[in-house]
């Protein structure tokens, strides 16, 4: 066999593409637009970086097809298909929801995308992904009106909204649960999210007020405009020098009188989020004569705690990625430690879910939080704090336990 026989022709899959668009869109889920590269990228496909330029003219333009397809992929689940015509409205409404769910599975790695990265998307295609999700949730808004024809427009909007955070808050986490169970899980948890009932706005008056901070207490000034800061513009772009501005302080040097850098500064806004959730189990637990008791108290102070610090709980969530290994492990540990006992209390009121099923809906309550802060912000007529409670003690509980998880035993 002579030396042209030997050589290994190496043809170019004719998939090449699809291949670069599913390797890039699992970097990107896994380690955020600004974790990756194309040198990344082309690693994981084992090709040169030249090679995936050819494809790909640069890293954003990776990034913007796989928002742009996950926005055409939930527009295209919430449309009832033409055979769906004869159904019951409830029939129609649950073939969507059946849709949305095994979508999201499917594409769990980068569901996460739309709701933490869709900022660093140039301002068309930002605008083009609103657009998208916006005529979603217009069909959806639709689809519950069939079903609910009593609800107003609001009501429909938070249930719509309700609907896709549970769904999609599987991306958020890693908790394990075979398809088909959790197929079936979250389908039973969106039945109690159309059929629960909501207070009304203006129940109780328990939003909690913004403090104002003391020029004096420096460290704590800057830590408040650094979160601002994460939440506006993302953590990559943000300097030290924009944090000094924000604060009032003449150069980036006397912020280092406080923070050693702006790491430092994002973990210390981490470890306060994390003290928050975590110092309110003991004495939650330790006031309560039943688990659903307890549940109840934490399910109040959480959201109060969201509400207090919406920008905090976002960049929570948007930025771990960005905190150091060391900080990115103990919280971690904490997380895990402050879900347990969740999921121990939530077990004890509904013994029918497993611990792993369990660890899915307290993942789903936590996410419900943010993202009624994201899409309504403070807007109390539509999204006041009451009906953040009722929302996720639906979504923990199911309709028919809300309230008698509530009542202690005698």
């Amino acid at each position: 066999m002579n030396v042209e026989e030997q050589r290994v022709i190496r043809r170019r899959p004719k998939n090449r593409r699809a291949q670069i668009a599913a390797t890039s869109a699992a970097a990107f889920g896994s380690l955020g637009y600004h974790g990756v590269s194309m040198e990344d990228i082309a690693a994981r496909l084992g090709i040169s970086s030249a090679a995936l330029y050819r494809h790909y003219p640069s890293k954003y333009a990776l990034f913007r097809e796989e928002l742009l397809r996950l926005g055409q992929l939930t527009l295209d689940s919430v449309t009832p298909p033409d055979e769906s015509e004869g159904l019951t409205p409830r029939a129609r409404l649950e073939s969507v929801l059946d849709k949305i769910i095994a979508e999201t599975i499917a594409n769990r790695a980068t569901v996460t995308l739309v709701r933490w990265e869709q900022r660093y998307l140039d301002e068309t295609d930002r605008q083009t992904l609103s657009d998208q999700f916006a005529r979603a949730l217009s069909v959806l808004r639709g689809l519950i009106g069939d079903v609910r024809p009593e609800l107003d427009e609001h009501e429909r909007a938070l249930r719509a909204v309700a609907l896709f955070s549970v769904i999609s808050s599987i991306g958020d986490h890693h908790a394990a649960l075979p398809a088909k169970p959790l197929t079936a899980l979250l389908h039973s948890t969106c039945g109690p999210l159309i059929d629960g009932e909501l207070p009304p706005p203006g129940t109780a008056a328990t939003t909690p007020r913004a403090t104002e901070i003391p020029q004096s207490f420096k460290h704590e000034l800057l830590l408040k405009k650094a979160v601002e800061l994460f939440h506006q513009r993302g953590y990559p772009n943000v300097s030290v020098e924009d944090i000094a501005t924000a604060a009032d302080l003449s150069a980036a040097s006397a912020v280092y009188r406080y923070y050693r850098s702006k790491g430092d500064l994002l973990a210390a806004a981490f470890r306060r989020a994390a003290d928050r959730v975590s110092g309110a189990i003991g004495p939650a637990v330790a006031s309560s004569s039943a688990p659903g008791e307890a549940l109840t108290k934490l399910i109040d102070l959480y959201v109060a705690g969201s509400f207090a610090e919406r920008e905090l709980t976002f960049v929570y969530y948007a930025e771990f990625g960005h905190v150091s290994p060391e900080e990115r492990t103990m919280l971690r540990n904490v997380q895990r430690l402050i879900v347990a006992e969740w999921v121990r209390l939530l077990v004890a009121v509904r013994p029918e879910l497993s611990e792993g099923e369990a660890r899915i809906l307290v993942h789903a309550g936590f996410g419900l939080v943010v993202d009624m802060g994201r899409v309504f912000g403070d807007n109390e007529r539509i999204c006041p704090q009451e009906r953040v409670i009722r929302l996720m003690e639906i979504t923990l509980f199911g309709t028919e336990r809300v309230i008698e998880a509530a009542v202690p035993e005698p």
